[in-house]
């Protein structure tokens, strides 16, 4: 009985309830109406056949007289279905015809009788049933009453056979309508259910639970893959900040430790102004790392976040290339690297120039970081298109990065043991990913090819030609 209670509380009963009671007044009044067309038909019909025939009669009469008259309403009351025939005197009083007797009064008005009146037939002298017709009532001109009609059984049997098989052919339908009703209603709330009870897990914790999406693709599907789209968003941001609080207990706590270090040993002791000035040199220069970490941290969630995705206009993607080329280019010449640039002309994207420039920098800093010392150590930067969107590519000959090791060195504050004496974050690489990730993109880390050197290690960022449109 619950269910039911719980069945009829649903926004799909309820609306299929109204659709079923709109369908059934309109039913009724589609056996009403079709009934009364049916009437009306057969009594306009019923009326001209009479009119026919009066005129009929009325012409035998002026051509053969009251015998030839005579004659002929005797044929005509024989035939199988004849009309009802009556040939009474002035005063009312039946001389001839099939009728047995009449309603009185009626032969008093000429002309069509608007209402049915009763009428007994022959053979029907003591029952109780009696017939209704409709007549047509005019005078000879010897002042006889003739009267000829139409029995109202045939027209009355043929409007309750349509009134019977409008009822029966609408209740079917009704009952089907009840039917399916019942069935998407019991549909609905069991779909409903399920993702109540996924929604509870969720609540309770679960964030890798979905909500369950059938093969329909209604508007339930919709709004389920809306909402898994959001809480696999959910899941990845919260699996990335407990990564950032784990990798921020581990990476972070050196360098405090340092930092409190140097202070513990400049406090120590006899030390002197120049010992003291050295002291805080190192630990500003501590200090300046760890805010270099904590900017990098807020950018990559500010990015992750998606506060930027509203400043995503038209841009030259050859220009930021060639300004963050040109601004990188002492920095790698100081680091004794030769830097090589290709880089098509008028490509064109949408996306975010800041970030774009943010990324693009990150993968310099790197190559010229990790291909400083190396024989003939060069960088290539190259900028193509793809098809409709566009291909940047940051090439270094340095140690390169193993292949079981490109997805790590992806995660926040992950750092090759090889580089741990390097200065950085372990948050370039993660920047870079983030800001593909919003531009709807993808970085890919690989082998540099034989052009430079087949160890190093070619970053590239794979750009569509526009943002997708928000749904």
């Amino acid at each position: 009985m619950s269910g039911m209670a719980t069945l009829f509380r649903t926004t799909a009963v309820r609306l299929s309830g109204l659709y079923i009671l709109l369908f059934a007044a309109c039913a009724a009044f589609l056996v009403f109406y079709v009934t009364s067309m049916s009437e009306n038909l057969l009594r306009q019909q019923m009326h001209e056949t009479v009119l026919s025939e009066v005129a009929e009669i009325q012409d035998v009469f002026n051509r053969a007289g009251m015998n030839g008259l005579l004659r002929t309403l005797e044929r005509r009351a024989r035939q199988p279905g004849a009309n009802l025939y009556i040939i009474a005197n002035p005063a009312g009083e039946i001389l001839a015809g099939n009728v047995l007797s009449l309603q009185p009064g009626v032969l008093d008005r000429e002309g069509w009788t608007e209402t049915p009146f009763r009428y007994e037939r022959f053979g029907d002298e003591g029952k109780s049933e009696r017939h209704a017709a409709r007549a047509e009532v005019f005078l000879l001109s010897n002042g006889l009453k003739i009267l000829v009609g139409r029995d109202l059984g045939e027209p009355e049997h043929f409007r309750g056979l349509v009134r019977q098989a409008l009822v029966v052919a609408l209740g079917i339908m009704g009952i089907g309508a009840l039917a399916i009703w019942y069935l998407i209603g019991r549909n609905a709330l069991r779909r409903m259910d399920r993702m109540s009870d996924a929604s509870q897990r969720i609540m309770d914790g679960d964030l890798s639970q979905r909500l369950p999406v059938g093969r329909s693709g209604d508007e339930f599907d919709r709004l389920s893959e809306s909402l898994n789209s959001m809480l696999g968003r959910i899941e990845k941001l919260n699996e990335g900040l407990r990564q950032v609080s784990d990798n921020i207990a581990h990476d972070l706590k050196t360098p405090l430790a340092r930092l409190r270090n140097k202070a513990e040993a400049a406090l120590a002791g006899k030390t002197t102004p120049a010992e003291y000035r050295e002291a805080l040199s190192e630990m500003i220069a501590e200090s300046d790392q760890l805010i270099r970490t904590f900017n990098a941290l807020l950018m990559i969630s500010r990015v992750e976040a998606g506060s930027a995705v509203a400043e995503m206009l038209p841009v030259d993607l050859s220009q930021i290339v060639s300004d963050c080329v040109e601004l990188y280019e002492p920095a790698a010449e100081e680091a004794g690297l030769a830097v090589t640039a290709d880089i098509a002309p008028d490509i064109h994207i949408t996306g975010n120039r800041e970030l774009i420039g943010q990324a693009l920098g990150n993968l310099l800093d790197n190559a010229i970081k990790y291909a400083e010392g190396a024989a003939d150590g060069r960088i290539c930067v190259r900028l193509e298109r793809e098809g409709e969107g566009a291909v940047v590519s940051v090439s270094d000959n340095g140690p390169g990065i193993p292949a079981e090791e490109r997805a790590n060195v992806l995660k926040r504050f992950v750092r090759l043991d090889k580089s741990r004496s390097k200065p950085g974050t372990g948050l370039g690489l993660s920047l870079v990913e983030a800001v593909m990730e919003v531009h709807h993109g993808s970085l890919v880390l690989s082998e540099t090819g034989e052009g430079i050197d087949a160890h190093g290690l070619t970053a590239t960022m794979h750009f569509p030609a526009a943002m997708p449109a928000k749904s």
